[in-house]
């Protein structure tokens, strides 16, 4: 978006001129973003977003794709999570087989010794026991015997081990799954910062910068915490599922069968309660990313919103917007929350469908108590991770949403493809037949032409939304023309690569930026590989040094964000300082001198002087007395030049520059008649 010498304003320099007529400077303004109420200070527009439905699916299976840089660790995270899975469903087999050694044991004790078992099945049948009987005649019984522990010892150690070896592998696999994850988000943040500066001006003129820099921060902070926790949790339940429904059939069929039952139930409870939060998710994002807006635009401007008294409405039209809110966040986190409880209610039904069957299955002697118990255990962990799938939807459903809001800035259309580098530039700027707008159907700018030849300075005058502002920002190609074209040294500016063009243009604007850093580190941004003596140097010339010395730390003055600590006029040759250290082949001057006291005003004349000797310059101004020395006066109306030449020959001429210069000349003198006047009116 800039090159290293540009000078940008308090908004990053997304700014849209004025287009209104009127006395008033050219005061670049920020558009309204969509759905905000036009007129009335930005902070009173609560933006309501249209509502729209998120196509899950799509969005989803993009967001997995950019896991596929990464094959390698994804297969050994399967390869272990496979591993991991199978150990696990051992378990409770393992431990149902102890279950039948203790049950065998205990049953045996009770029976007499030196008997067989088929003889105390006889036994129990003829005393009416064929239930009895019936298990007996299927367990491995020794009449007589206790437990035989060394067994029993030998199962669950080797239960333990099984335990012990999954719990490491599925470690093992959520450190690699966590690796890729945050490698994968690290990519996406860089793309998206990518992807900001091949943007164009005009997408972030209408975007709230609150709600970019949510999608940015807190939306791709959404995602790394949906997909580290979900991914690793869906690929072990899903593996989990599949590992005990094999052990359930190898069991028992039949009571795989009573289980199976509730999946096609927990399905189709998850998709309603899913498809009727997903909307809500959707709305609790869009409406953080406006709440951020609205704070950092109250915030930004607090002093204005103090001096007209609008305290009451800024917290009204927070208030508002935080109810929201919380009406979105809380009606998807309640309405998602519903899965759970409502899986867990299915799964116990299932289980005690399977208790009552297995039970009349072990009285019947078809099946052994511990199959009966591990059955159980495969059905717990059967129901559990669907319950567990469930419980993240709410996760998955807003990491999703807020990968789209991402998706649509990566998506978002780009300027026009950079060029070659042209040859050295020594600054002759031409405009031929250009027009502009940047409303189709309000005019600005149409077939102006000019010419501006190396080493002069051109002043450009005229009322608010003459198109002054506008002409320097195309120069900048800050926007594309709708026709004709400008040249640098003859190249179609259209033709040079924006970094290049913008890299040879310095840029002065009347609201400073500095950031937070010493005095040298502001200096040197105009070009960061310069020497000590070439910033001091830049300092001296443009006046910085005077004050500098001045303060304790010297050039290590440390500035804050906003610049507070120094006054309007430092921070205005400051950044002339940086414009004059980057040694610019064309120089441009937006104002830069029209918020500061005289006394400054003078020291920045001269400081201005010295950047603009030997190079083109465009200055725009409305103190006329500031440009009487340029080469070549444009006097703008409504985005053609009406007027041109030096100030004698537009004096002379008496036209629109003599009318607006009178003007200015007649209310100096006022002023002064009315400040004379003062001490004898004081005096009567």
């Amino acid at each position: 978006m800039s090159g290293p010498n540009r000078q940008l304003g308090p908004r990053d320099g997304r700014v849209v001129p004025d287009q209104k007529q009127g006395p008033e400077a050219t005061t670049p303004k920020r558009l309204p973003p969509a759905g905000r109420r036009p007129g009335g200070p930005p902070w009173m527009g609560a933006a309501m977003p249209a509502e729209k439905s998120m196509n899950f699916g799509p969005s989803a299976r993009r967001l997995l794709r950019r896991l596929r840089p990464h094959r390698l660790q994804l297969a050994a995270v399967i390869t272990l999570a496979v591993a991991s899975i199978g150990l696990s469903v051992i378990g409770p087999k393992l431990l149902g087989h102890a279950t039948d050694l203790i049950f065998s044991g205990v049953i045996g004790r009770q029976l007499p010794a030196g008997t067989s078992t088929e003889q105390a099945a006889a036994a129990a049948r003829a005393a009416g026991n064929d239930n009895y009987a019936d298990m007996l005649a299927r367990m491995d019984v020794v009449p007589g015997a206790g437990i035989d522990f060394t067994a029993l010892g030998r199962v669950l150690l080797l239960a333990l081990a099984l335990y012990l070896a999954a719990s490491v592998l599925i470690w093992w696999q959520g450190w690699l799954l966590n690796g890729v994850v945050q490698r994968t988000v690290l990519r996406l943040r860089a793309e998206v910062e990518e992807k900001l500066h091949r943007l164009p001006l005009p997408y972030f003129d209408r975007q709230p910068r609150g709600e970019l820099l949510s999608r940015v921060t807190n939306d791709i902070d959404n995602i790394s915490q949906s997909l580290s926790q979900t991914l690793s949790q869906l690929l072990t339940s899903l593996l989990t599922v599949v590992g005990v429904l094999a052990m359930m059939f190898w069991i028992s069929p039949l009571l795989a069968l009573v289980a199976l039952v509730a999946v096609p139930l927990s399905v189709l409870v998850t998709q309603q309660i899913a498809k009727r939060s997903q909307r809500r998710f959707i709305a609790q994002w869009k409406h953080t990313g406006e709440l951020n807006g609205q704070i950092e635009e109250a915030y930004t401007g607090h002093e204005l919103v103090k001096v007209f008294g609008r305290q009451r409405e800024v917290q009204a039209a927070f208030a508002a917007k935080n109810e929201e809110l919380f009406r979105a966040s809380f009606g998807a986190q309640f309405i998602s929350g519903i899965i759970m409880p409502a899986m867990m209610f299915v799964g116990n039904l299932s289980y005690v469908a399977i208790a009552v069957v297995g039970g009349l299955r072990v009285a019947s002697g078809s099946m052994s108590l511990g199959d009966v118990q591990a059955f159980i255990q495969y059905s717990r962990q059967f129901t559990q991770p669907l319950t567990q799938v469930a419980s993240m939807a709410n996760l998955l459903q807003s990491g999703v949403a807020s990968a789209e809001r991402v998706f649509a800035v990566l998506d978002a259309e780009e300027q026009t493809p950079d060029k070659v580098a042209p040859p050295r530039v020594t600054g002759r700027v031409e405009f031929a037949h250009v027009s502009f707008r940047y409303d189709p159907d309000k005019p600005l700018i149409d077939d102006l032409s000019l010419v501006a030849e190396p080493g002069h300075t051109v002043a450009i005058v005229g009322p608010t939304g003459a198109g002054k502002t506008t002409l320097v920002n195309l120069i900048m190609r800050f926007y594309e023309l709708d026709a004709g074209w400008i040249t640098l040294d003859g190249v179609d500016v259209t033709s040079m690569p924006r970094d290049e063009l913008r890299g040879r243009i310095g840029m002065v604007l009347q609201d400073t930026w500095l950031f937070g850093g010493t005095i040298r580190d502001n200096i040197a941004y105009g070009r960061p590989d310069a020497t000590e003596e070439e910033i001091l140097a830049a300092a001296r010339a443009t006046f910085v040094d005077r004050f500098v010395r001045s303060l304790p730390d010297g050039y290590d003055t440390v500035i804050d964000e906003e610049g507070s600590n120094v006054s309007a006029g430092e921070k205005q040759l400051i950044t002339i300082a940086r414009a004059f250290l980057a040694e610019p082949s064309l120089l441009i001057l937006d104002e830069a001198t029209s918020s500061v006291d005289t006394r400054t005003e003078v020291l920045l004349q001269r400081a201005m002087a010295a950047l603009r000797s030997d190079r083109t310059s465009f200055v725009i101004a409305h103190r006329l007395s500031t440009i009487r020395d340029a080469d070549l006066i444009l006097m703008m109306e409504n985005g053609r030049i009406v007027e041109q030449g030096s100030h004698d020959q537009l004096l002379a001429a008496d036209g629109a520059y003599a009318r607006m210069y009178r003007s200015q000349f007649t209310e100096a003198v006022a002023d002064e008649a009315d400040a004379l006047a003062e001490p004898a009116t004081a005096g009567n």
